[in-house]
């Protein structure tokens, strides 16, 4: 088994280290330095292995990490309970939603297709030496930060030191079951197409993790290793279950077909965005407008529900939002100083809002998958003169589409802090406007501008450019961490402001210079 699972880890990094090596390829920059011939370079390989096995073991442990302290540490203080009893609860109710996301066996993957199929493995001892494997990565990954993290928190060590455990007994637990189910039902289950089943226990867990504590009910210590106790149990004979079970191949036959084994979690999720995007089209549309103006009036139009559903919505949520903080404010006369406080306060909060509303990425997907992908076929639709065209047009409507909520917003935090008793200073009326206004241009110009300098989507709308991955990536940390950060409206929303002005400049002069050599077919 230990050279079953030694092979299929030759066989993994093989492919990652061709794929560090394309990544490479992918950066304007570098692709320039590094020829086609690199990929079978023997210096390279072995550099781009031993990239591949560094990341392996820092992705073991940063992942954990950034899972703790994102999902649990930063939100524990703003539960009713305790620091400490949040923590567990929370890790608690993760721990069970996990056990429906992911056991690992029946995540169909390209290296068990090569192993079993082509290479063919004992699908018995390929699967059981992974599995394995993936239990010690999660016990060797959360133990550091449990304790790290924990400790401070006020969670004792008893307990910091087996919550790695129950991880591992709880996914032990879901895993023979999912095994039992297959042999009652002989359908195996595939974790990139989630049952209803499955989706229902995730949101009851996701709601029982932070709702229970944030009113003010979470478990304590005695509650937490009883439930260890059951779960630890229990693993003992889901062990033995995955240790004796023999219908691996069987299993392996099943979910490595050409549509899951061809597709990653990341690709179902492509796969999906593409049909939706090809749905809700008004064939019937017409335009008045002529040229290239006519051209995109008619995409809009005939995509209208397409593009601009998802903003109504989020515009109407935003006027019921509104609505009810201005009765409190009527209602309830101890909202009044509470609402003040954050108008003045909470500004950073809302980087994260504007970014989570921002339909930018959306409807350049949408662009790319019903027009761009066909139209960059064509030598005339990539011209300079139609490609720098087609961008003004473009911005504008997406600026137009992420202003409609963007504007309730905008208007509505000046109102809520002059009927909270306002501000000696007027320019925080002001700011509270042209700040949420300039986020909303900034992002639908970042996004818009992004798409044209890097288009890092294939046919199938699968993102194969790694500076956008990075960028994307950046931009959306950069906003999380401005979540819970406190400072007054007049100094953020200054600087903010003028951020997003010099940014919006700068990636239009970009755009404008760049874009005819950079947009094209991938």
């Amino acid at each position: 088994m230990i050279d079953t699972f030694l092979m299929s880890f030759r066989l993994k990094n093989a492919y990652q280290t061709n794929g560090i090596i394309y990544s490479l390829k992918s950066i304007p920059v570098i692709k320039k330095l590094l020829p086609v011939s690199l990929y079978r370079s023997p210096g390279l390989k072995r550099l781009a292995n031993f990239v591949s096995i560094l990341w392996e073991i820092v992705s073991t442990f940063l992942s954990k990490l950034l899972y703790l302290f994102i999902m649990i540490f930063l939100l524990k203080d703003h539960m009713k309970g305790s620091p400490a009893d949040s923590f567990m609860h929370i890790f608690f109710f993760l721990t069970i939603a996990g056990g429906f996301l992911n056991t690992q066996i029946f995540d169909p993957t390209r290296d068990k297709y090569y192993a079993i199929f082509l290479m063919r493995m004992s699908a018995r001892k390929y699967m059981l030496s992974n599995y394995f494997y993936f239990l010690l990565k999660i016990v060797v990954g959360f133990l550091p930060f449990t304790l790290l993290l924990g400790l401070p928190s006020g969670v004792p060590v008893v307990i910091c030191l087996l919550m790695p455990l129950l991880v591992v007994s709880v996914k032990l637990v879901f895993t023979a079951f999912a095994l039992h189910s297959y042999v009652r039902t002989g359908h195996a289950k595939n974790e990139n197409k989630l049952n209803p089943v499955a989706l229902i226990g995730i949101a009851a867990s996701l709601v029982a993790a932070y709702l229970l504590p944030f009113l003010g009910y979470a478990m304590n210590e005695t509650i937490f290793l009883t439930l260890f106790v059951i779960s630890a149990v229990m693993a003992v004979f889901s062990f033995s279950y995955v240790l004796k079970f023999r219908e691996y191949r069987r299993i392996c036959k099943e979910l490595l077909t050409a549509d899951s084994f061809a597709m990653n979690k990341k690709d179902m999720a492509a796969q999906a965005v593409q049909k939706s995007l090809q749905t809700n089209i008004d064939i019937k549309a017409t335009s008045s407008k002529s040229g290239y103006q006519y051209f995109n009036d008619l995409f809009v139009q005939r995509h209208s529900m397409l593009l601009t559903k998802s903003a109504k919505y989020i515009t109407l949520i935003s006027l019921t939002v509104l609505a009810f903080s201005i009765t409190a404010c009527f209602l309830i006369h101890e909202a009044k100083p509470v609402i003040n406080g954050m108008m003045l306060t909470f500004l950073p909060y809302f980087l994260f809002v504007m970014y989570f509303i921002n339909r930018g990425k959306v409807i350049t997907q949408a662009m790319f998958m019903n027009c761009d992908h066909s139209m960059l076929t064509y030598r005339f639709y990539r011209q300079p003169r139609a490609i720098l065209f087609l961008f003004t047009e473009r911005l504008k409507s997406i600026i137009w589409i992420n202003l409609m909520p963007a504007s309730v917003i905008a208007f509505g935090l000046p109102l809520l802090l002059w009927l909270t008793g306002g501000t000696d200073n007027v320019l925080n009326y002001v700011l509270l406007f042209v700040s949420i206004v300039a986020m909303s241009v900034f992002f639908s110009v970042h996004n818009m501008v992004l798409y044209y300098l890097l288009q890092p989507y294939n046919i199938g709308l699968e993102i194969k450019n790694g500076t956008f991955s990075i960028l994307n990536s950046f931009t959306y940390f950069v906003c999380y961490f401005a979540i819970g950060k406190k400072v007054q409206t007049l100094i953020f929303g200054t600087l903010i402001s003028v951020f997003c002005i010099a940014y919006i400049a700068v990636a239009l002069i970009l755009a404008y210079r760049l874009a005819p050599k950079t947009f094209k077919l991938r």
